[in-house]
């Protein structure tokens, strides 16, 4: 049941976020937003839990940085968020996936955090400003990231069905969607070229960002759901398509290592496997048109300690949309936030 249909439930969402300015005296009393706070106390639970148990480390890691992971170039999905502090230009972070990389160099098994990502583009139903991303760096190829989302996933399935599985049932009419994801084995996989001939290369589908550079539009993504399942790895983009940190396919290097991991709104999970040279990141950023000197620490750290790693990031409100069948992202932040205005507390 989507809480957009005629019955609504107690715990429907109020939609305090059309109006920013009096969202927070709506959220003090109102069941859903208390219901989110219990939703994100078990995200960050459940993950301590999953990477203990693997002897990841947790890594406190800042919010801004000179070296943003979307650079304006080929493969960018985002656009960064510069701000000035105290007349030195920085940029809020989009995400913290080089610091993991360096941590990884400090602790061989990995390294993880949850904390928020910022983005220049305008929110909708999909997309925030800023949201929280659960991301991990981890020794090992993109196969071996991909077994370990699986397995993150799952843990995260059955923490929620546990602890919220009633109140997760009243939202979203049952909890059926997770028990599937608890039964699935392994999660099916599809390249991107396998996709656009299983649904044909047309606009409604298949985009392009440049030449040689296509991505899958939301409705391809939807598509997809539908012909392999809820859950469908997205896996070897065009290289050009994807940030130039992505390793090239042994073989091929027209395709990225990489993959997305889509269900409920379609990507929810983004992976790959990273360049272990710095030979092979300098060649990269060559092709993607990314300045090197805006990475020349990045170069460095391979040159110094060259290691293969792969690393993915969570949404965690998109992961939420999942949860609840919901489709209005806009209802998952206790706290609104939008660029360009300022929104109280």
């Amino acid at each position: 049941m989507s809480t957009h249909e005629t019955e609504k439930s107690a715990l429907s969402a109020p939609g305090t976020w059309r109006d920013p300015d009096s969202h927070f005296e709506v959220a003090l009393t109102h069941p859903w937003y208390r219901m989110l706070l219990q939703m994100t106390d078990i995200m960050q639970r459940a993950t301590v839990e999953f990477w203990a148990g693997r002897g990841v480390r947790a890594a406190f890691l800042p919010v801004t940085t000179g070296s943003i992971s979307s650079p304006m170039g080929l493969g960018s999905d985002s656009l960064p968020v510069r701000v000035e502090l105290e007349g030195v230009p920085t940029y809020l972070a989009d995400s913290m996936q080089f610091l993991l990389e360096y941590g990884c160099r400090m602790w061989e098994q990995g390294c993880y955090y949850v904390m928020p990502s910022f983005r220049g583009e305008a929110p909708d139903s999909t997309h925030l400003c800023q949201f929280y991303h659960s991301e991990a760096e981890l020794p090992g190829d993109m196969d071996s990231v991909m077994d370990t989302v699986e397995a993150y996933v799952r843990h995260l399935g059955q923490a929620y069905l546990e602890e919220m599985g009633p109140t997760i049932a009243e939202v979203a009419g049952d909890t059926a969607h997770i028990e599937r994801l608890l039964a699935l084995d392994a999660f099916p996989q599809v390249s991107f070229t396998q996709a656009v001939e299983l649904l044909g290369d047309t606009p409604e589908y298949v985009g392009e960002v440049a030449e040689g550079a296509r991505t899958l539009t939301r409705a391809g993504e939807r598509a997809l759901m539908d012909k392999f399942g809820e859950f469908v790895w997205l896996t070897h983009f065009d290289h050009l398509s994807v940030p130039f940190y992505q390793a090239y396919e042994p073989g091929d290097p027209s395709l990225a290592r990489n993959g997305d991991l889509l269900f409920g709104v379609g990507e929810t999970v983004g992976c790959g496997e990273r360049h272990a040279t710095a030979d092979e990141t300098r060649r990269a950023l060559a092709e993607h048109q990314v300045p090197e000197e805006d990475y020349a620490w990045y170069l460095r750290m391979r040159e110094l300690r060259p290691m293969q790693t792969s690393g993915f990031g969570l949404g965690v409100e998109r992961f939420f949309l999942w949860l609840l069948k919901h489709d209005e992202i806009r209802d998952m932040q206790m706290l609104h936030r939008v660029n360009g205005r300022q929104i109280n507390p």
